[in-house]
Formats: structure tokens, sequence, C-alpha cells
């Protein structure tokens, strides 16, 4: 598998946001996938790839997953150039490689944020944490069992400072759609999340799910209830009075929520929203530009909108992209 995604100050090929992915024998393929399919994906919907990432352990070489998976890597650096590294959980949580406290140091040193899954995040936890740490509830259990003096968080991560611990897993994808999220748009994020039929993204402070507790997509149910009836009206767009009528909301309100939680308008977000789908279209169909254009929203002046926003138009994209990238 071919590696291709900081703080901006790191920055791998063409100036892309670099993505270091650290593996142990035994690592969780889960995680492995769901980082690498958000980073990937991400790549594929925006105009320009903006994310680049390799795959790296101790002393590099081939390793292999718990489910017998093989990816090669190369091994880890002294000298790390990326803006993330992410320390992939494993099923072995006394795997010798998930002492990590010199790496993450380097990493941090050199200004990247270090993102620890699961296992790796216990590890951590067990050898350098406190109590505001977070890891998978089976391995807060297991810290329990070991004679851990505190319990550590029961988030899906916690955020301190260059150092973030995770419960990995499935929340994986959470974790990797709200980093992309810092550097793409949030329709961009959103279609990402709408390609892995991830329905809604929970952020970091979030309970994992064994606690019963129900999440909405942003937070807030009004929100939530807005952006749904956009992606139900792609083709026909609702105008943004009829939609505050639905809601119950005043149009103040309604871009007073977009603001804060997109830093954009209602208009904005749902134009962006509709040119995210017909990014993906125009990328991975065979209708024409103008069938596009009327499947989101735009029957007139298509190209020129496209044009606007991504900086080229729908046909040169559709021609390059196609030359050089595999779906």
């Amino acid at each position: 598998m071919q590696s291709n995604a900081t703080s901006d100050n790191q920055q791998g090929p063409g100036g892309q946001i670099h993505f270091d992915i650290m593996v142990a024998q035994g690592f969780v393929l889960l995680e492995f996938a769901s980082l690498v399919e958000v980073l990937r994906l991400g790549n594929r919907v925006c105009p320009h790839p903006p994310f680049s990432y390799t795959y790296r352990s101790h002393k590099g070489g081939p390793v292999g997953s718990s489910s017998n998976a093989t990816v090669p890597t190369e091994p880890i650096s002294n000298r790390p150039n990326a803006s993330y590294l992410f320390v992939i959980g494993n099923s072995d949580p006394d795997q010798p490689e998930l002492s990590l406290g010199r790496i993450v140091s380097n990493y941090t040193y050199s200004g990247a944020q270090v993102f620890l899954l699961a296992e790796a995040a216990s590890r951590y936890i067990d050898e350098h944490g406190t109590a505001e740490m977070a890891t998978h509830w089976e391995n807060a259990s297991f810290l329990r069992e070991r004679g851990a003096r505190f319990e550590a968080k029961l988030s899906i991560a916690t955020e301190l400072g260059p150092v973030v611990t995770c419960a990995g897993m499935e929340a994986t994808t959470d974790v990797a759609l709200a980093v992309i999220g810092r550097h793409i748009s949030g329709p961009a994020k959103m279609t990402v999340a709408d390609i892995m039929l991830h329905e809604s993204i929970r952020d970091f402070s979030s309970l994992q799910p064994f606690s019963g507790f129900k999440n909405t997509a942003t937070g807030d149910a009004k929100l939530d209830e807005c952006i749904k009836l956009m992606q139900a009206n792609i083709e026909d767009p609702l105008a943004i009075n009829e939609i505050v009528d639905m809601l119950n909301l005043s149009n103040r309100s309604l871009e007073r929520k977009f603001k804060s939680f997109f830093g954009t308008t209602p208009n904005g977000f749902y134009r962006e929203m509709r040119l995210a789908k017909a990014n993906n279209l125009l990328l991975n169909t065979t209708m024409s530009v103008r069938e596009i254009g009327l499947a989101c929203g735009f029957p007139n002046g298509f190209s020129s909108v496209y044009k606007s926003f991504f900086g080229v138009t729908p046909f040169a994209l559709r021609r390059e992209k196609r030359r050089s990238s595999p779906r």
C-alpha cells in the first residue's frame, strides 16, 4: 500500500498536510483503515489533495495486523517532519513497541500533535498520564486491574496540548474526521463522512457508546435538522427563509449557529455542500457537466460557480483527475 497528508508548518509533498501513521506487530486493522480511508477520501473530494501520509514502525519493513494483513513501513524518524503522528492500537496491550515516551517527545518537540489510540493511549496513561486522558473503556478496566491509581476518561478522545489520547476502534473515524476538518471545509468533511456511510460525527467529548449516551451530529438538534433538510434538498434547494420557518427559528439564530459551528453562513454552507456533491459526481460518474449542475441545484452557470470556488473548471478537473488518480 503506497502512502500519500499538521500544524501547517510541517508540509508533505506539494505543501500537503503530512501524517505519520505508526504501527506495531498485531496492530488493529480497523483503526488503521479508518484513518487511512478518511485521508484518502479527503484527497478524493478536494480539487487539490490536501493530505499525504507515511506508514511507520520502529524498525521499518512489513508489519502484520491482528487480522493477518501486512503493510510496508518506513523506520520511525528521530527528526520527524510531520504535523500529526497517529499511533494505532494493538491486540496486545503489552506490546513493547507501544512504550513511546521518547518518540512522543521527538514529535511534540518538532511541533507535531500526537494521537494515541486505544492500547497506545493506555500505555501512555500508565507510564506518563493523568486521569484527564482517555482510552477505550475495555483498556480502562485493564488499567484498574493492573492497580492504576486513577480512572481514565471515557470520552472518545481527550486533547491535552500536543498529546491526544483516544478510544480507538470505530471512534477513530470520528477523530480522523475532526482532524481533517481543521484543514478542509465543513461540507467537504461531511462529504467524506457521507461516502463512508458515517451518519454523525462525534466530537472528542462524546462519551463512548457503551454508556448509552445519545449524540447529535453537531451537538445542536436544530442545526442537525437544518443540515438534514439541506441534504434532502440538493437538486431543488430550499430558500433559507423556508428552512427557518420549518425549524421555527429566526434567520439571526440560524446564522449564529452556522457561524459558531462552521464559521460560515447558512447560504455559504448550503452552496458548498451542493458543490461538494457536484465534485464527487464529477470525479466518480459519467454524468455530463450539465447533468451534474442540475442534480446539485445549479440550473444555470454551474461551470462559473464551480470555477470561482475550486479555481478550475469542471471540465479541466475531470480531465486532470482521470489522468492522474485512481478511485
